[in-house]
């Protein structure tokens, strides 16, 4: 019978396959670890990787949600905007003239949001400003154009105020303008 050799028990660690496969496994997990399960479970990114493959949870607060929610138990990632208004929607008309310029506006509180939509049928489109103007006063302009045949979009009031829509037509022919607006707002009107 042969015999074989007992291993000698003073050697080191095995050096063949086994430790390359260890050490690349540990590598692996490594990089796992930093990637994937830091971003999506603990909300740390050091990498980006999480970011960017859309795995990326912030830490949670629980008492900075309900701060932001106005009430324990919500989450701060839900987008809940609560209304002392209620939802509404309106249209108004106006034709201008050639070389008429006219106004509609929405009367906003701070934070107020509401859709828009406008469209101005006859000649050839009308230069439009959008802006707000405070009840001290000021204005701001949120958008100028010129030659548009319509508007659309969504606005959030940055104080309250009118805000709206200056059109002025610069055709030879009268131009009929339609907004309709739906949101938050108190009124829409002609200043």
């Amino acid at each position: 019978m042969a015999s074989h050799p007992l291993p000698d028990s003073t050697s080191s660690a095995p050096s063949g396959p086994l430790l390359p496969a260890t050490l690349a496994a540990l590598v692996v997990a490594g990089v796992l670890l930093v990637t994937i399960v830091w971003p999506a479970e603990f909300g740390r990114d050091p990498t980006g990787v999480g970011h960017a493959l859309g795995l990326y949870r912030p830490p949670v607060d629980a008492a900075a949600d309900a701060d932001a929610a106005g009430e324990a138990g919500a989450p701060s990632s839900a987008v809940l905007m609560r209304r002392q208004v209620p939802f509404r929607t309106d249209e108004m008309t106006l034709t201008l003239k050639p070389g008429e310029g006219a106004e509609i506006k929405a009367s906003m509180g701070r934070g107020q949001r509401m859709v828009f939509s406008w469209t101005a049928i006859g000649g050839a489109g009308v230069d439009v400003d959008m802006h707000g103007e405070a009840s001290n006063g000021d204005a701001t302009s949120y958008w100028k154009d010129e030659w548009q045949t319509s508007g659309h979009g969504a606005f959030e009031a940055p104080f309250a105020g009118n805000h709206g829509w200056f059109w002025q037509n610069l055709n030879d022919d009268p131009v009929t303008v339609t907004v309709k607006v739906a949101g938050y707002h108190d009124r829409l009107l002609r200043p």
